[in-house]
C-alpha cells in the first residue's frame, strides 16, 4: 500500500497542539481526532459566530460579507442551514446523479483520444464548474463563467488575495435576475426565502452564493487532481478496484481522509480559554486541524498507508459536529462517478508532469494537491 505525508504527526503524539502564526496573531492548531471533534461540538467555547475568520487565514481582505450558514452558531445556523439543505441533498436525486455520470464520460473520452491531459484546469476546473451548474439547477452554459475564474473565485494580485469582485459582481446580478423573474434555481430559492418569517436580505443571500461557489470549488479540484495521480503512480490500485467495483465506496472515502483539502478552520473563543496548555485571548483564534485528525494513529491503523479497503473510516473531512458540510453529497457523487468511469474504461494513468501544490506556513509544509498535473490516459483494452 501506498505511504502519504503528515507532517503533524511529531506534534500531534508529543503536545496535541501545534502554535501557529498567522497574520500576525498565534493560532493554536487542535491535533488530534478527538479532541478535533469535541471542539467542533462544543459551539459555546469555540464560535463559528466570527464573519471573515472562520478562514484560515482570515478573509476580511477579499469579501464584504458574513458567509451563511457557516460563519453563524445555532440556532441561527440551524435555521439558515434549513433553507439551502435542499438544494445541496439534489446530489442524491437520479437525474442529477446521470447528469455528473454523462459529464464525467464525456471528459474522459476526449482524454482518452489525446495524447496528454492537463487535469487542473483542463479536466477537473471544468467537472466542477459543470457539475455545479446541476446542483444549483441553473443552465449548463454558467460554467463557462466559473471556467473563466480559473481555480480560485478570489483573484490574486501581486502575491495577495484581494476582493473577489468578479464573484460579487456575477451573485449581484444573479440575484437580479431571479427577483426579476424567479424559476426553480439556487438564486431564485433565495429570493422565496423566508428567515424568521421574513425574507433574507440582498447580504444574506450573498453569504450563501459566497459560500457555495468559494468552498467547494479548490476542495474538489484538489481531490480529482490528487486520485488521478495516486492511481498514475498506484497501477495495482487501479487494478484493485477494477476488479471488484464495489470497493469503490471504501475507497473514495480513503482517498477523502488523506486528500483532505481543507488543512484546517479557525473557530474564536468568546472569552479566554486553555486550549491543550496553551491560553487563548478572549475573541482569539483555535484552528480544528482536521488534516493531522484523519492520521491520528490512535484512530487509524497505520494511518500514512493508503489503504483502499479501510473500515470503518471516521475521518472528518466534511467537518464534524453541527457543521458538517452541505457539499458532502456532491463531493462524494463526484468521487464516486470518477473512480466508475476510471475503472470501465481507462487502462492506465501515465503521469508526464506534475507540479505538487504545498501549503507552506511557519511550523509546517503539506503537499495539498497540485498546480498543475499532466497525464495521458490509454484506454482500456477490448
Amino acid at each position: 500500500m501506498s505511504q502519504t505525508h503528515d507532517p503533524f504527526r511529531e506534534a500531534r503524539q508529543k503536545d496535541g497542539v501545534l502554535k501557529c502564526p498567522f497574520q500576525g496573531e498565534m493560532v493554536p492548531m487542535i491535533l488530534r481526532h478527538e479532541d478535533v471533534r469535541k471542539a467542533a461540538k462544543d459551539w459555546k467555547t469555540f464560535s463559528s459566530d466570527a464573519p471573515f475568520r472562520v478562514p484560515i487565514p482570515s478573509e476580511e481582505a477579499v469579501r464584504t460579507m458574513r458567509q451563511l450558514p457557516i460563519e453563524t452558531n445555532p440556532p441561527e445556523h440551524t435555521e439558515y442551514r434549513a433553507i439551502v439543505e435542499p438544494f445541496f441533498a439534489r446530489a442524491k436525486q437520479p437525474d442529477v446523479i446521470a447528469k455528473v455520470e454523462k459529464l464525467i464520460s464525456g471528459r474522459l473520452s476526449e482524454a482518452l483520444v489525446d495524447d496528454s491531459t492537463e487535469i487542473v484546469d483542463g479536466f477537473a476546473l471544468p467537472v466542477q464548474s459543470h457539475a455545479l451548474t446541476y446542483l444549483l439547477n441553473v443552465p449548463e452554459s454558467e460554467a463557462d463563467t466559473y471556467i473563466g475564474w480559473g481555480m480560485h473565485v478570489f483573484k490574486v494580485t501581486g502575491g495577495e488575495f484581494k476582493k473577489g469582485t468578479s464573484l460579487e459582481d456575477y451573485l449581484h446580478a444573479q440575484f437580479d435576475r431571479a427577483e426579476a423573474n424567479p424559476g426553480e434555481d439556487f438564486f431564485s430559492a433565495l429570493i422565496k426565502a423566508t428567515y424568521r418569517g421574513r425574507p433574507l436580505m440582498r447580504e444574506e443571500m450573498m453569504g450563501f452564493g459566497n459560500l457555495t461557489f468559494a468552498g467547494g470549488r479548490d476542495t474538489i479540484i484538489h481531490s480529482i487532481s490528487s486520485i488521478i495521480a495516486y492511481l498514475g503512480r498506484n497501477p495495482a490500485a487501479l487494478e484493485y478496484l477494477r476488479a471488484d467495483p464495489k470497493r469503490i465506496v471504501h475507497a473514495s472515502e480513503e482517498f477523502f481522509r488523506v486528500f483532505m483539502p481543507l488543512t484546517h478552520i479557525g473557530r474564536v473563543c468568546p472569552v479566554q480559554t486553555e486550549v491543550l496548555g496553551v491560553t487563548v485571548p478572549a475573541d482569539g483564534r483555535v484552528s480544528l486541524g482536521w488534516a493531522s485528525a484523519n492520521f491520528d494513529e490512535t484512530v487509524f491503523e497505520a494511518p500514512e498507508e493508503i489503504r483502499l479497503d479501510r473500515k470503518p473510516n471516521p475521518h472528518i473531512s466534511f467537518g464534524f459536529g453541527t457543521h458538517l458540510c452541505l457539499g458532502a453529497p456532491h463531493a462524494r457523487l463526484i468521487v464516486r462517478s470518477l473512480l466508475q468511469a476510471i475503472v470501465e474504461r481507462v487502462g492506465s494513468i501515465t503521469i508526464l508532469e506534475a507540479k505538487p501544490h504545498v501549503e507552506k506556513e511557519t511550523h509546517y509544509q503539506r503537499p495539498n494537491g497540485y498546480e498543475s498535473l499532466t497525464v495521458r490516459l490509454t484506454p482500456l483494452a477490448g
